[in-house]
């Protein structure tokens, strides 16, 4: 009875079954391994962002680049405050409003952005306390720069004179003439009764839509499995039917029904669907 499974045809199906299962097996092995790698840096992240809160901060340029393992680590530079811009669209407990944000130029000629605070409701200048004047030594939470659209990160457009929408060497070239760090920090105590903000966990570290994504596609990837599978069983019982209807004569060698005259597929069978 299970002789055609020695057919070209059937070959071709067993092929592409004993192929397609493994394969989507291991893509969706592959998916959730992605996911649990998310959520083991997201844990990392986490218990940095705690042992930084405590530990001694250290002068800038021993932690620069920023990467991964030095991101959210306490740092301190030294300088003048300049040019002072608004980042808006930023959220602190729920509630709307902007990042206050100054450059530092250090003794090297580059200028540090600082988020000095955060302020509620929309962007104002005019609310935005100035910066101290003269030296300063501010200490902070080291942060990569922003990339639009990670990270909460809105992706601003058309903003007014003295604001930008991230906090990056990219964006504020087009704003400011200085030679910029390709980082920022956030003060650890915020200027002039400004809310401080607390450091943001470094991209890929946290549990975003991407996550989600990545166990989302590990579902998918086995129910693939499973209807590759399932089809299998389906043509394979039907193609059975056939060779049993063969033998019982109720269908002719050339795929007719012996009552009807009409192709089996067509006629049917009382209760099973064709």
């Amino acid at each position: 009875m299970y002789r055609f499974l020695l057919t070209p045809r059937w070959w071709g199906i067993n092929i592409f079954v004993l192929l397609a299962i493994p394969f989507c097996v291991f893509m969706g092995s592959w998916q959730l391994s992605r996911f649990e790698d998310r959520v083991e840096t997201h844990r990392a992240a986490d218990e940095q962002a705690e042992v930084a809160k405590h530990e001694t901060a250290r002068p800038l340029d021993e932690l620069l680049p920023v990467d991964k393992e030095t991101s959210g680590r306490q740092v301190t530079a030294t300088g003048r405050y300049g040019t002072q811009l608004l980042v808006p669209e930023r959220k602190l407990d729920d509630r709307r409003g902007y990042y206050v944000l100054t450059l530092l130029r250090t003794d090297d000629g580059r200028s540090l952005p600082v988020v000095r605070g955060w302020l509620p409701g929309t962007a104002d200048p005019a609310k935005a306390p100035a910066a101290p004047t003269g030296e300063v030594t501010v200490t902070g939470a080291l942060q990569a720069s922003e990339t639009p659209g990670s990270n909460g990160v809105p992706s601003l457009g058309g903003l007014p004179e003295g604001q930008t929408g991230a906090i990056s060497a990219a964006s504020l070239i087009n704003l400011v003439q200085d030679d910029l760090y390709d980082a920022w920090i956030t003060l650890t105590e915020a200027d002039s009764g400004m809310t401080a903000v607390p450091a943001t966990a470094p991209n890929d570290t946290g549990l975003d839509l991407k996550a989600f994504q990545n166990l989302g596609y590990t579902g998918e990837w086995f129910v693939f499995a499973g209807f590759v599978l399932f089809m299998w069983f389906r043509l394979f019982r039907r193609e059975v039917e056939s060779v049993r209807d063969a033998r019982l004569g109720l269908i002719t060698e050339g795929g007719e029904s012996a009552a009807t005259g009409t192709p089996a597929r067509d006629s049917g069978r009382q209760g099973e669907p064709v």
